[in-house]
């Protein structure tokens, strides 16, 4: 279990409340210290190394392994393989809902995808592990893959994303593009990203007859429990998962994947505790990636430049084995305002490792490709690109005409733009430079990602010297949920943050949901809230029924809680403190439980959804063709802010990522082999300090009381959805090319008018 005592920053005001204050990280002087605990830190006595070996061909089976000169290595323990391996209570290819992925857990020796784990070398030291797996040296008997969206043919599949139709629709498309007077037909193309947060998947196993111990990083503790159990044939309880520190996740620590399972086999196959991490070039196969897209967008527009059909279909792709589909059209439910919608989705499938939830999953994919043609209409309409926005602006959710339960767009835009300088854009493209000469552009994005929540559970507790403790297992990716999680709890008991103390990180503690979806602080944080109320009411009940306390025989809804004291709302000087009434009680502790799920009413009722607006600068080099991003500033909406300094972090990551998604990321497959050509931090590029520009996130203020009680939405993910399709529309403004792939590169650009619109 996990724990950080909250101090308070130095730099706070002294308030009532700590949500809403900018509380520094209380977990910043572990990670900077180097003394925050991540998974592969761990060294338990009689401590084994297990390493992979994988695949280096895409398709076909593996025809020998050389197990005798493996085991024959000084070091080397045992070699795991598919004839030599623990049995499995489940078979690994079964699957029972949509956040459980099919694993390679050495069943047999057929390779499906290049990166897939074909054995296992355990041993004393890391050194002999690996040399080992190399000298395995195995064969293959090769198959033709199937690689890139013209391989095979295309199917629509049962369901997309997390289980979303593949096709929905409102009205008559192909009325409403017959009767535009203008039309946008355009064709855009995403490349395949890979995660590759900074820690790599890490797992250290412990069993200890049918109990096991885990660290490993995890989004979803309770997931991954149930996951593991089912694999083994031990009981939920019996697993014990250690998770304080993430070191990034995006969507790849979700659930127990194909390293973290065999780590676990290797451990119960010899008897003592293994680690396994991945190594960087491994990341690029069992771990889950964003799927490539060829986005297909129809854009009907009558004479007054509104909308009269959009129609958005998605070609994307899965592996061959299993089911997971980029939801990337879906994004166009929501934005714009037209009497006929239509998206559809097909899919081919791959030799590659399985498509995974990835930040933004649809949403990052499909708003480029639809940001990008909305400011083709733009263009066509001869309008402002703002103004055109506007102009189709929905009031109500166009797919199903539900109200938005809040919806401040209209502000985002004009507090960015204002901040911006947007009113000084010249109309055409190629009409502004610097005094260097450089091509100058200006391009706007509409950020948008609906409002996700699951079911969480917290425990609060008021102790008789007057302080708190708040548990949830919660997990913190880096996105600061130690310290917006201990302000709601201290919060709700009334405490100071130094007087509470907050425990997350381990799955005996209550189950705090998924940390996912942009939907981690409204699920924990509404369970922690609860909890809090719930003692906070217990304590009041005591207080109410005992006549030696001042409120004695008040009303409960009277009572406010502050200060670590119960306090009649109307009368300061009817007040006692926590300390008094539970020891008058003779009680050491009072317990409050709460629980953080969606309002299934209210979720019928209205769309919900953050929203927000990226205003992005570019210069590009006339001659060269180099493009850099030197200005972007967004303003976004997204219900009550916990804390502020955490929230524009989680902007910044979001808009760098669009910078990213524009103009760097991209796994490059070799045609012949299948294999990621570009599978390392050296020529897998994201941007760097000197990619990323002068970045300004403006929050909002929103208020919405149907979402949940704290009236939070989600960060986490919006940032990114519209940055880059801003970048992508502020090339076009600088150099008159649309770009229609991305990333984009050099290349796109030089070749003019053959690139683009």
């Amino acid at each position: 279990m996990s724990e950080i005592t909250s101090i308070q920053s130095p730099a706070r005001r002294q308030t009532q409340t700590s949500i809403g204050e900018p509380i520094t990280r209380t977990d910043g002087v572990l990670k900077v210290t180097g003394t925050a605990t991540y998974a592969a830190d761990n060294h338990p006595a009689n401590l084994l190394h297990a390493v992979m070996a994988v695949s280096t061909i895409a398709a076909g089976r593996v025809t020998h392994l050389d197990v005798d000169a493996t085991k024959a290595h000084p070091g080397v323990v045992d070699v795991m393989t598919p004839d030599h391996r623990p049995e499995l209570a489940k078979d690994p290819d079964e699957r029972d809902d949509p956040f459980m992925f099919r694993l390679d857990l050495l069943q047999n020796d057929r390779v499906r995808y290049p990166g897939q784990p074909i054995a296992v070398v355990i041993a004393e030291t890391l050194e002999a592990a690996t040399e080992g797996a190399a000298l395995l040296a195995p064969q293959y008997e090769a198959e033709t893959p199937r690689i890139g969206l013209n391989a095979g043919e295309a199917f629509v599949p049962d369901g997309v994303g997390p289980g979303e139709p593949a096709e929905a629709g409102v009205g008559d498309i192909e009325a409403g593009l017959a009767r535009a007077t203008r039309r946008i037909d355009a064709v855009y193309e995403t490349a395949p990203q890979y995660h590759n947060p900074m820690e790599p998947h890490a797992i250290v196993a412990a069993w200890n007859g049918d109990r096991l111990t885990l660290d490993t990083p995890s989004q979803a503790m309770a997931i991954a429990r149930g996951r593991v159990a089912g694999l083994f044939g031990i009981d939920a309880e019996n697993v014990h998962i250690r998770s304080p520190f993430l070191g990034g996740a995006f969507g790849c620590k979700g659930m127990i994947l194909s390293p973290q399972a065999l780590g676990i086999m290797a451990a119960r196959m010899t008897g003592r505790p293994v680690k396994l991490v991945v190594r960087r070039e491994q990341m690029f196969g069992p771990l889950g990636h964003r799927a490539p897209t060829r986005q297909t967008l129809a854009l009907g527009l009558d004479d007054e430049a509104h909308l009269t059909g959009l129609s958005h279909h998605v070609r994307t792709a899965s592996s061959v084995f299993d089911d997971f589909f980029e939801p990337a059209a879906g994004v166009s439910h929501t934005l714009y305002a037209s009497p006929a919608i239509h998206t559809a989705h097909d899919a081919v499938r791959l030799n590659t490792g399985t498509p995974l939830f990835m930040r933004a999953p649809g949403e990052a994919t499909g708003s480029l490709a639809l940001e990008s043609a909305i400011d083709e209409a733009a263009a066509a309409c001869d309008m402002d690109p703002l103004a055109f926005r506007l102009a189709n602006y929905a009031e109500v959710e166009p797919i199903s005409g539900k109200h938005f339960s809040s919806k401040r767009l209209r502000d985002c835009y004009a507090q960015a733009a204002e901040r911006f300088g947007w009113a000084k854009r010249s109309r055409a493209p190629r009409s502004m430079r610097d005094d260097n000469g450089l091509l100058v552009g200006w391009g706007v994005g509409t950020a948008t990602f609906p409002v996700v929540m699951f079911q969480g559970h917290a425990r609060a507790v008021i102790r008789a010297d007057g302080s708190g403790l708040v548990e949830t297992g919660a997990h913190d990716m880096g996105q600061g949920a130690w310290t917006a999680l201990a302000q709601i709890g201290a919060d709700s008991l009334g405490l100071e943050l130094g007087h509470t103390t907050f425990r997350a990180g381990s799955s005996d503690l209550p189950d705090a949901g998924v940390a996912g979806g942009s939907g981690h602080t409204a699920t924990a944080g509404n369970a922690i809230h609860n909890a809090g109320r719930d003692a906070i009411d217990k304590l009041a009940e005591l207080a109410i029924n005992d006549q030696a306390s001042l409120l004695f025989g008040a009303e409960r809804r009277d009572i406010v809680a502050r200060g670590g004291r119960l306090v009649l709302s109307d009368s300061e000087a009817r007040s006692d403190s926590y300390r008094d009434i539970l020891g008058r009680a003779g009680l050491a502790e009072i317990e409050g439980r709460g629980t953080g799920s969606p309002d299934q009413t209210a979720q019928e009722r209205f769309a919900m959804h953050a929203h927000g607006a990226v205003f992005a600068e570019v210069k590009v080099d006339p001659d060269l063709g180099q493009i850099r991003v030197t200005r972007l500033v967004g303003a976004f909406a997204a219900g009550r802010v916990i804390n502020p300094r955490m929230v524009e972090s989680q902007f910044f990551g979001g808009m760098i990522w669009g910078i990213s998604f524009a103009l760097h990321e991209q796994a490059t497959i070799d045609r012949r082999s299948g294999r990621v050509m570009n599978a390392d931090l050296a020529e897998y590029h994201i941007p760097v300090n000197a990619d990323v520009p002068s970045i300004e996130a403006i929050s909002v203020p929103e208020q919405d009381r149907h979402i949940n009680a704290l009236g939070v939405k989600g960060v986490g993910e919006i940032g990114i959805t519209g940055t880059g399709g801003a970048i992508a529309n502020a090339i076009w403004h600088a150099t008159g090319v649309r770009p229609r792939r991305f990333p984009i590169g050099i290349d796109d650009i030089l070749a003019g008018e053959d690139g683009g619109a």
